[in-house]
């Protein structure tokens, strides 16, 4: 199971290029629940979609490395459910905050276009698309001396950064990936991972501790530029602890 998931996943990402689909990603990609271009197979897809060669190879080798171990222990069969359900979770989980996280800023534009004024512009750009702020902030002076010229101007800048936000589709098998990560973690806590940078030997649980502390650092310090999905790793990792704790109370079932 772990070489078919490999083979599709592979195939998924080289056959668009070399056909020259270039926009396969816009159809596969996992879409915001807000933006009109969501739809519900994307759940699905998205996680055999990648945005590059880098992307692919990193997923790739945390399948290989870590999920033969995990098929040989449940079977084939229950090993690919807990890679969909946990690829689909991830999924799932990365939406629903998202869509709690954004509905504040669609409640802000919507009450910004019908009474706009330089006070609130400045303070919706900056605390909601503070990465576009140095770009636009000769645009800020101008709208501060004159306020009926960049009415409209400013109407469009705050569309365009809530726009700019749920229309950024997710993509890859990552959210999986960590999963698997997670349950390699729980079952076999003591093996010894050799890491390829830096190259050194770690227990799995300190790994799977150090990797799962790093996501949700990265997610709360919400860095300009970082465009990785880390509340799908970390989604990924919750569905796994959670199928885990639920299968391991089934023994006569947990193979």
């Amino acid at each position: 199971m772990v070489k078919n998931l490999l083979l599709i996943t592979v195939a998924a990402y080289l056959i668009p290029q070399l056909l020259g689909w270039k926009n396969i990603n816009a159809y596969l990609g996992l879409w915001s629940l807000s933006s009109v271009y969501f739809k519900p197979y994307q759940i699905f897809t998205y996680m055999f979609a990648h945005g590059g060669f880098l992307h692919i190879l990193f997923n790739m080798l945390g399948l290989i490395f870590l999920a033969p171990m995990l098929e040989q222990f449940w079977g084939p069969k229950r090993f690919l459910t807990f890679y969909l359900i946990t690829g689909i979770g991830a999924g799932v989980f990365y939406e629903v905050v998202k869509y709690v996280e954004t509905q504040p800023m669609k409640t802000s534009m919507e009450q910004y276009v019908s009474n706009p004024n330089p006070d609130d512009f400045s303070i919706f750009m900056s605390k909601y698309a503070p990465e576009y702020y140095n770009q636009i902030y000769d645009f800020i002076e101008y709208y501060n001396d004159h306020e009926s010229e960049g009415r409209s101007q400013s109407i469009d800048y705050v569309r365009q950064a809530y726009s700019a936000r749920i229309n950024v589709p997710m993509i890859g098998a990552s959210g999986a990936i960590y999963g698997i990560l997670m349950a390699f973690g729980m079952l076999f806590p003591n093996t010894v991972l050799m890491l390829l940078f830096p190259p050194i030997p770690i227990k799995a649980k300190y790994l799977v501790l150090i990797l799962g502390g790093m996501e949700l650092y990265s997610e709360f310090a919400n860095h300009a530029g970082d465009n990785v999905a880390h509340l799908a790793h970390l989604g990924g990792m919750l569905f796994a602890f959670v199928m885990i704790k639920i299968w391991s109370k089934q023994r006569n079932r947990f193979y």
